[in-house]
């Protein structure tokens, strides 16, 4: 069994609509070999397609959003964001009370133990979500593409 990483994003975010790629590589040895990046492709199929290569396999794969940057400005835009997104969160940690926040923590984790016992006395363990099939992918395709065009 792999491991899949993505962003955990609202049901409103802009980032969802965009092309996503998956990046897979070695679970334990960053030297075993090199990653593969794959897609673009709609965020549920990359979902879908990182968790069947790895449901079998010892890899991990990172699904994040390919932002269609078309300027460096725009590039420079991003990665001031994502400092600064950064930035927040380590200052988030070092000024989190240690003794405080650990209550929140087992609060959340009692939260977590208590969904996936209902998971698992209802249905059993979650289903993956169905591979796309070929078909869905390069239509898939044909809308990232009229997303870019459009950009």
């Amino acid at each position: 069994m792999g491991a899949l990483v993505t962003l955990d994003l609202p049901d409103d975010s802009p980032l969802l609509t965009l092309p996503w790629i998956v990046t897979f590589g070695p679970l334990a040895d960053p030297a075993e070999w090199e990653p593969v990046v794959c897609g673009p492709y709609e965020r549920p199929h990359a979902l879908a397609l990182a968790e069947a290569v790895v449901a079998d396999e010892r890899f991990m794969a990172v699904v994040e959003p390919l932002v269609p940057a078309l300027s460096p400005g725009e590039i420079r835009q991003e990665i001031a964001a994502s400092q600064l997104a950064a930035a927040d969160e380590e200052a988030r940690i070092e000024a989190a009370d240690l003794y405080g926040d650990f209550d929140d923590v087992l609060d959340e984790q009692d939260i977590l133990d208590e969904q996936e016992d209902e998971e698992v006395a209802g249905a059993g363990r979650p289903q993956p979500p169905p591979v796309p099939t070929e078909a869905q992918v390069r239509a898939g395709f044909g809308r990232i593409a009229g997303l870019l065009r459009g950009r």
